[in-house]
């Protein structure tokens, strides 16, 4: 299966994610890419406007994975614009995950998560799972493991 890995990451930690996802999938015999979504401004400061400057294209996968970090309690606004600037995703199973500094997943996980999905949703997209990953969490990396398990099997 050909799968496609798209993310947005500002500090590294959802694309460290990403990358223990992409190596569970390639292990077990799947073709899979990790592409990143970026903005012109990166700034988090700057959300109001933002421009994207990496796109990815969607339509060579059959499965697709999306990754983003939570900023101010909701999924990042370079990910919101992109999953919004998408073709139809018709037919296409999809993951989601998202990494948060904050120690619980209703201090915007949950928030950011529900977009994501909707966004898919709204473009065809049939979500396969879901996993939110909380940074600051004693259980991190038990955390990490959980979402590379439950993203991992397809």
């Amino acid at each position: 299966m050909k799968i496609g890995i798209i993310i947005h990451s500002h500090s590294g930690n959802t694309l460290s994610v990403a990358q223990k996802i992409k190596d569970r999938l390639a292990a077990a015999g799947h073709s899979v890419n990790l592409e990143q979504v970026t903005a012109v401004n990166g700034d988090p400061k700057e959300a109001r406007n933002v421009q994207l400057k990496d796109i990815p294209d969607t339509s060579k996968y059959d499965l697709l994975i999306f990754g983003a970090p939570v900023w101010a309690f909701s999924l990042s606004p370079v990910m919101k614009l992109y999953l919004s600037q998408l073709p139809s995703m018709q037919g296409k199973k999809i993951g989601c995950f998202v990494t948060q500094q904050l120690r619980f997943r209703f201090m915007g996980g949950n928030n950011a998560i529900s977009q994501m999905k909707k966004a898919c949703q709204s473009k065809g997209g049939s979500i396969y799972e879901t996993g939110i990953v909380n940074w600051s969490h004693k259980q991190r990396e038990a955390r990490i493991e959980e979402v590379v398990q439950k993203l991992g099997e397809v």
